[in-house]
């Protein structure tokens, strides 16, 4: 028997869904006008001819842009220190969290509090600047990896998951002489992909937008992330000497083709990678801050 629909269920609906397009179009719409400007013809742009649609549409801009040897390389490092960031921030975390999610673990307490305490005090920009340079990290990668090694608030978010992993699989497997590695490795960590494929994403998308630990520590612009290049194009309006000397089949492209063709470069693989593992981050975060 199919049940009829009182109107004010179906204004409400309608309210919602109209509510929820706009939404989205507010969201959306700033992103596809880089877009649009990125690929749209030069002058047309100048002239503020480009307004929903492209004008001229061409991707003249970034061939230009991956001829640059500049981007390519400014890429390939930003890769590099999200991968080896992420990968040193969950061994670490991890590392930290499984001892501190056990309740016999003597001492747990004291370390926790001491690892929440770094929440909310630190010793400032010019302390962190002289450990650095005493460490000899000083224009290396690791300047960007080490000091942030572990995020408290995500090490407490996953010790709570572990926290709510069911007791008896771990005393069955203690039983059976497994030690506590070995647990880690083959219970634990099989387990915990939700909150695993939650913190990664946010250690990666923090590494990859990361700029201003490059911009203190790194003296070369060789070693340069694509995010100090956005920010000198953007900002500062600096572009590799390739990308301001434009003619011939480059002609019709202006700084502001490149200025959002660059920034297209840079958010393209973490909108490219998000929808992945989407499904993993309501689950991971609500279970390991509710549980425990």
């Amino acid at each position: 028997m199919k049940i009829r629909r009182s109107i004010a269920s179906i204004t409400f609906d309608t309210f919602n869904i109209a509510f929820m397009l706009g939404l989205i179009f507010i969201t959306f719409y700033p992103l596809y006008h880089i877009f649009v400007v990125s690929i749209s013809d030069g002058h047309s742009v100048l002239r503020g001819e480009v307004s929903f649609w492209p004008v001229g549409p061409n991707l003249d801009t970034y061939r230009l842009l991956l001829e640059d040897p500049a981007i390519i390389r400014s890429y390939a490092n930003t890769v590099l220190y999200t991968v080896i960031g992420t990968l040193v921030n969950m061994v670490c975390t991890i590392l930290c969290a499984y001892p501190l999610s056990k309740k016999e673990f003597y001492g747990r307490g004291f370390f926790t509090l001491l690892i929440v305490f770094t929440m909310f005090f630190s010793g400032g920009l010019i302390p962190s600047y002289l450990l650095v340079q005493k460490l000899g990290m000083v224009n290396t990668m690791w300047a960007l990896v080490v000091p942030g090694a572990i995020s408290a608030w995500n090490m407490i978010v996953m010790r709570t998951f572990f926290q709510g992993l069911p007791n008896e699989l771990f005393e069955s497997a203690r039983i059976d002489g497994a030690s506590e590695l070995l647990v880690l490795w083959r219970l634990v960590l099989p387990l915990s992909l939700p909150i695993i494929a939650t913190i990664s994403m946010f250690y990666a998308v923090g590494h990859w937008n990361s700029f201003f630990p490059a911009l203190i520590y790194l003296n070369e612009k060789a070693k340069y992330p694509v995010q100090i290049l956005l920010r000198n194009i953007v900002v500062m309006g600096q572009m590799s000497e390739q990308s301001q000397e434009l003619s011939g089949p480059y002609a019709a492209v202006t700084s502001t083709n490149i200025k959002y063709a660059v920034i297209m470069i840079v958010v393209a693989p973490i909108i490219a990678v998000y929808p992945f593992i989407q499904k993993y981050f309501i689950k991971g975060v609500m279970i390991g801050s509710l549980k425990g």
